[in-house]
Order: structure tokens, then sequence, then C-alpha cells
């Protein structure tokens, strides 16, 4: 028969103290990752909805303004106003859709691609710095606590967006 202590889960972890200081590493470790990128964006008036927005055009060229919104979970209306920025400082192309004309298909500008790698230089070198500190066994289990912080019912559609090469 199993040791009762050996195969229940350990719940020192799971106290409301463990559980707020988590939360609060988590508002911590937030900060101080968008820290560099906010001294960037401040070169431009743009704030870290613009961030978001390149981010996502950067690594989904030609994504629609729809799937945009709903990665993001933006209003219509908050995503025009940063759109717009970006399009009228060309760091973002719209193009019309192929098969569907009224889509507006989202794509960097060379510009566009260099504030994407100034902003995620830093925080590239910032994650890089923290998995070699943890270790890959680390790495794993951070992983898979921040895929349990997504709802459930999203877990695998972000999975295989953040898994493409």
């Amino acid at each position: 028969m199993a040791d009762a202590k050996s195969s229940a889960a350990n719940p020192l972890f799971l106290r409301d103290e463990e559980l707020r200081q988590g939360i609060e590493l988590l508002f911590y470790a937030y900060r101080d990752f968008t820290s560099d990128a906010d001294v960037i964006l401040r070169e431009y008036d743009f704030g870290r909805a613009h961030h978001r927005v390149i981010h996502f055009v950067g690594r989904n060229p030609g994504i629609t303004v729809a799937q945009l919104l709903a990665i993001l979970r933006i209003t219509k209306q908050s995503l025009s106003r940063v759109l717009g920025q970006l399009v009228s400082s060309e760091f973002i192309h719209q193009e019309k859709g192929r098969a569907d004309r009224r889509q507006r298909l989202l794509y960097l500008t060379d510009n566009g691609v260099e504030l994407e790698r100034r902003l995620s230089q830093p925080q590239r070198e910032r994650v890089a710095r923290a998995y070699r500190e943890a270790g890959a066994e680390a790495v794993a289990g951070y992983r898979q606590v921040l895929l349990g912080l997504i709802d459930e019912l999203d877990r695998d559609g972000v999975l295989r967006a953040t898994l493409r090469s």
C-alpha cells in the first residue's frame, strides 16, 4: 500500500501566504520584464498596447485585425487607435485580404521589425538569464505554471501559437 504522505500532493505551496507571494512575485516580474521596453516605447509616445500589437503582428505576419482582436481581447475602438498610430508612424503596413477584400492583413514594416527587435531584445536577454539560472527542469515547470494561468479553453490554441517556429 502506498504511503499517504508520498502519494498526496504537498499542500504547502497551496497555502494562502504562498499563493499571495506567487502573485506578488508575478507583479514584480512583470514590472521589471516590461521596464526596458517602456523606456523605448516612451521615445515614440507609445504604450504597452502598442508593444503587444507590434509583438503579435511580428510573430504572425499577415494576421487579420479580427485575429489580433481575439488574441488581445481589447475593443475594436482601442485597437483602432493604437493601430492607427502604428500605421501612420510607418511601423505597420496594412493590405487587403486576397480572398476577402474586407479583411485587413497586418505586417511590420522595416521600421516595425527594427522596433520589435529593440523592444524584445532586453526581454529575451532577461528571460534567457532567468532560464539559465533556474535550469531545464524549472523552466519546464514554469511553462506548465504559465499554461495553467491561461483560461483552459484557450490553452491548446495558445500552445500551438507559441510553439511555431
